[in-house]
């Protein structure tokens, strides 16, 4: 059984200068499958995810401020073995836009990610705790300028400062094995670019994407990449089906690229 709900709350065609203009979407995803006496072989399985998507923004005459969400938690259980999450997953963005008139804009930026729940190292036996909520928890802040390329395509590079944050799991994450002590926090200055994609492919289809480059200045081959990349298809009226691919890039984690790839399709419903 497979079922995605989808509420939203969305603007309205015309608002005033200045109201907030609110986005919300959740979904639950549910998929089964049983076997008994199936001579063909086969384990019952059974996995859930919730999410919830916001997106906040106030347009001025002279200033953007665009505040977005991305919360996301799931997990799966396969034949005798433990139930194990499958997605963890907490995100907040705040950018303010500064307008001069031009496609050439300064901003202003904030970016936390984190996760709810401990994570752990199954090829261990036992499995080895190896994360949990703010350990290891991120932070950007960033400021420099933004370019409107088209409608629906816009980018912007600056200067950034990251926090890497981890109390009981320091040597994954935040540690500096050069030195005596233990560092908690992990502290580097470079460069960052976002570039925002939203594009309607057909009458039925919107491709929606986020390429994030940061680039630590006193070690320029050391670039972290995270590059999220959605495709919603609209079936009919009732249904929808998403396909995501996630691709990340952190040297610091793995010297090896990462990617996730995640597709649903079930049932969708907007209250207003």
């Amino acid at each position: 059984m497979s079922l995605i709900l989808i509420a939203g709350l969305l603007k309205a065609e015309e608002m005033p200068e200045g109201a907030w203009q609110k986005q919300v979407l959740g979904g639950v995803n549910m998929t089964q499958t049983g076997f008994d006496n199936w001579v063909a072989g086969g384990e019952s399985a059974f996995a859930w995810q919730l999410s919830l998507d916001l997106k906040f923004v106030q347009d001025r005459a002279t200033t953007k401020w665009s505040n977005s969400g991305k919360l996301a938690y799931g997990a799966t259980k396969t034949g005798d073995a433990d139930m194990r999450k499958s997605v963890d997953e907490i995100k907040v963005e705040s950018v303010m836009i500064y307008k001069l008139g031009v496609r050439l804009n300064p901003f202003m930026a904030f970016t936390g990610e984190t996760q709810f729940a401990q994570g752990y190292d199954y090829a261990t036996d036992p499995a080895e705790p190896i994360s949990a909520f703010m350990d290891p928890g991120y932070f950007r802040e960033s400021l420099g300028v933004g370019y409107a390329v088209h409608q629906g395509i816009n980018t912007r590079l600056g200067l950034a400062l990251k926090q890497t944050m981890a109390t009981d799991y320091p040597s994954r994450y935040t540690d500096d094995e050069t030195t005596s002590g233990v560092e908690t926090i992990r502290s580097e200055v470079g460069a960052e670019w976002v570039s925002d994609i939203s594009l309607k492919v057909s009458e039925s289809s919107v491709y929606t994407s986020k390429l994030e480059v940061f680039s630590v200045f006193k070690a320029l081959d050391e670039t972290d990449v995270n590059f999220d990349n959605t495709l919603t298809v609209k079936v009919n009226e009732y249904i929808n089906m998403n396909l995501n691919i996630k691709l990340i890039y952190d040297k610091d984690l793995s010297v090896k690229r990462q990617i996730k790839q995640s597709m649903a399709l079930g049932m969708n419903y907007t209250f207003i």
